[in-house]
């Protein structure tokens, strides 16, 4: 893995060396900052269920003003912490070691980020709930991401507009608007 673009670029990521994360593959991560670059230059970010921190560092890389990193295994912190380090990333970024549904319940209600990029387990039940979480602290014209298994869809949401999906393999983005 490797950070593919901007002040950061072509710097390698270590990936973990347990099993049970699944980091986002450099193509996939490429076509989603590819649709994402409009959006990147100055903007608040959530890379929740961060992993590696690949999605975040990329977008600090590009330009984002802040990454709230969130993660709730600590191996998968420390991996984060290591990357941005060897990267030479030493501000313009939060680590919360929390699960992501409770770290934005604990931020404040005014809190609101341009960038929501979810990247769950793809077996994982919390999905909806981790949409509906994101959708109290996205900003006006801001957008959530959620990278998914192709084979699971989410649930509607009454917060949320869904307005686009881009599938790569047997992964899929899914873009969502607040609902106006």
């Amino acid at each position: 893995m490797r950070v593919i673009a901007g002040r950061y670029k072509g710097r390698q990521l270590k990936s973990p060396d347990w099993p049970g994360l699944r980091p986002t593959s450099d193509k996939l991560r490429e076509t989603l900052f590819n649709i994402l670059a409009p959006r990147i230059d100055g903007a608040r970010v959530v890379d929740g269920y961060a992993g590696t921190g690949a999605i975040g560092i990329e977008a600090l890389s590009r330009g984002a003003a802040h990454v709230t990193f969130v993660e709730r295994n600590r191996r998968a912190v420390a991996l984060i912490e290591e990357n941005l380090k060897n990267c030479g990333v030493k501000e313009g970024y939060t680590i919360r070691d929390a699960e992501i549904v409770a770290a934005l319940a604990a931020l404040p209600a005014a809190d609101a980020f341009d960038l929501i990029l979810l990247d769950p387990p793809y077996d994982s039940d919390n999905v909806n709930a981790a949409l509906d979480a994101a959708a109290h602290h996205l900003a006006g014209d801001g957008l959530i991401v959620l990278e998914r298994a192709s084979r699971r869809e989410p649930a509607a949401s009454e917060a949320l507009r869904r307005t686009r999906d881009v599938k790569s393999g047997d992964s899929t983005l899914t873009f969502f608007e607040r609902r106006r």
